[in-house]
C-alpha cells in the first residue's frame, strides 16, 4: 500500500482533514494559501462578507484561469503546427531540387 499522509488545511475559517500521498502535500498547501489570499482580496475589494459568495468567486477565478491556459495552449499548438508544416514544405522543396 502506498504511503499516505494526514494533513489539515484551513480554508475560509474551516479545517479540512485530508489523507494524501506525500507528493501531493506541497501542491495542496500552495493551493490553500492561494485560495486564502484570493478570499482576502475579494473581501477587501468588493466588501463581500458571505463566505459562500467569496468561495464561488474564487472557484470561478481559478476555473477561468485553467480554461484560459487550455485555450492559450491550444492556440500555441496550432501556431507551432502551422510553422512546422511551413518548414516541412520548405525543406521538401529544397531537398527535391
Amino acid at each position: 500500500m502506498a504511503e499516505t499522509l494526514k494533513i489539515k488545511l484551513s480554508i475560509a475559517n474551516r479545517v479540512y482533514p485530508l489523507t494524501i500521498t506525500p507528493s501531493q502535500e506541497e501542491g495542496l498547501r500552495l493551493a490553500a494559501k492561494k485560495i486564502e489570499a484570493m478570499i482576502k482580496q475579494f473581501e477587501q475589494s468588493y466588501s463581500v462578507r458571505d463566505k459562500q459568495d467569496v468561495l464561488a468567486m474564487c472557484a470561478l477565478q481559478f476555473a477561468s484561469q485553467v480554461e484560459q491556459k487550455a485555450l492559450d495552449k491550444e492556440y500555441v499548438s496550432e501556431h507551432v503546427e502551422e510553422k512546422l508544416s511551413a518548414l516541412n514544405t520548405l525543406l521538401d522543396t529544397h531537398l527535391s531540387l
